[in-house]
């Protein structure tokens, strides 16, 4: 070991990557009490203040300390597009060069927060732009709550956020203890104090994890279904291979027990001529006829390479009448941010594909520790 090597200071601790919980561990270890956890989450999510310095009520020494030895370091924004609706999307920079998009929706009674947890994804869902640039890593817990924490940076106090939405790049719950605990801070009171029924995780059906999620977090639940049979689900989200359709709805029916909306949301995208007929619609009743449901029809968002046709207004209206005419609830979702590639399936960012994509798709959940 060289003497450079044998003199080098270790890696600042990033204390975004904490809960409560974790904060409270971090400063029991120092010799400091519990509430200084706190303290300095209110400091950092309510005030907005990264300076130790200012942190007035923590004594001189710990200040000391904190400013040796961590850092409060957000990933940075590095770009911003403006939709003519109103929408926003970011690309956000992390310290290591990796970009992920987030996107903010305004609407006249709240604001949402569409918050990405990979650096690109793994499942290789064939309709979603996102998968195609294949997988390069989990954000850190610091990485996903950074992204809420720079959009009401960037919107100011008068803009408050009200909803978030693991929806963005990549799958949440194959980096399950990192979103997990990101969750947690949005719902802490002394974060951002978001109601569980205003923070919503969508999955694409990773079984094991979404009964574990049900025994450790309380937010709401959507799942990425978009085909009624496990022969069309196979070839348009490949992870139901792993997880197919019977499993799937065992572990949506557990959850709805217990979740806070006590129904889950299914997300159906609506691809012309492959999952819109009648006989599909009927099909989709029979399917969640014992699950507790609300159904969101998304119209497809085309991008380049795509082999894809968005289905018409008109089938997606029939679609939508099936259902409803079975009793379950059913929205066709208002497409946002198009003119800035920011609506649903078309989130892209800076990602070296380190997934070796030719490996069969059962192993994902072995991969992710799943």
């Amino acid at each position: 070991m060289n003497s450079a090597t044998a003199s080098a200071k270790p890696a600042l601790i990033n204390l975004l990557d904490f809960d409560r919980k974790g904060l409270q561990a971090f400063f029991v270890g120092l010799g400091e009490k519990p509430f200084r956890a706190t303290q300095l989450l209110k400091w950092i999510y309510q005030e907005g203040v990264t300076d130790f310095d200012q942190m007035t009520n923590l004594s001189k020494s710990l200040r000391g300390y904190l400013i040796e030895n961590c850092r409060i370091a957000p990933p940075e924004i590095v770009a911003e597009q403006l939709a003519s609706d109103g929408t926003c999307k970011w690309a956000v920079q992390m310290h290591c060069g990796n970009r992920v998009e987030t996107v903010y929706i305004p609407e006249e009674r709240r604001a949402t927060l569409c918050v990405s947890s990979q650096v690109g994804c793994a499942l290789a869902c064939s309709f979603c732009s996102t998968a195609q640039q294949g997988f390069n890593r989990n954000l850190s817990v610091g990485e996903i709550i950074g992204q809420l924490y720079l959009a009401q940076q960037r919107l100011g106090a008068e803009r408050r956020i009200t909803n978030v939405v693991m929806m963005g790049m990549g799958e949440p719950l194959l980096n399950f203890d990192n979103v997990v605990t990101a969750m947690n801070l949005m719902m802490d009171d002394f974060g951002y104090g978001l109601s569980k029924r205003r923070v919503t995780i969508s999955t694409s059906g990773v079984v094991p994890a979404m009964n574990r999620l049900n025994e450790v977090c309380d937010v709401s639940m959507a799942v990425s279904l978009h085909a009624p049979s496990d022969e069309l689900r196979n070839e348009l989200v490949p992870i139901n291979v792993k997880y197919p359709l019977k499993e799937l709805m065992e572990a949506c029916r557990e959850y709805a027990k217990t979740g806070p909306r006590k129904h889950i949301t299914f997300e159906y995208v609506m691809l012309d001529g492959i999952n819109d007929s009648i006989q599909d619609a009927n099909a989709l009743v029979k399917l969640l006829k014992n699950v507790p449901s609300k159904v969101n029809l998304i119209p497809f968002n085309p991008f380049p390479q795509s082999r894809y046709r968005c289905s018409s207004a008109a089938n997606i209206l029939k679609f939508r009448d099936v259902l409803h005419n079975a009793g379950i609830v059913t929205t066709i979702r208002r497409t946002r941010g198009e003119d800035i590639d920011a609506a649903c399936g078309q989130l892209v960012g800076q990602v070296k594909d380190k997934s070796r994509r030719h490996l069969k798709l059962q192993s994902v959940g072995a991969l992710h520790g799943v």
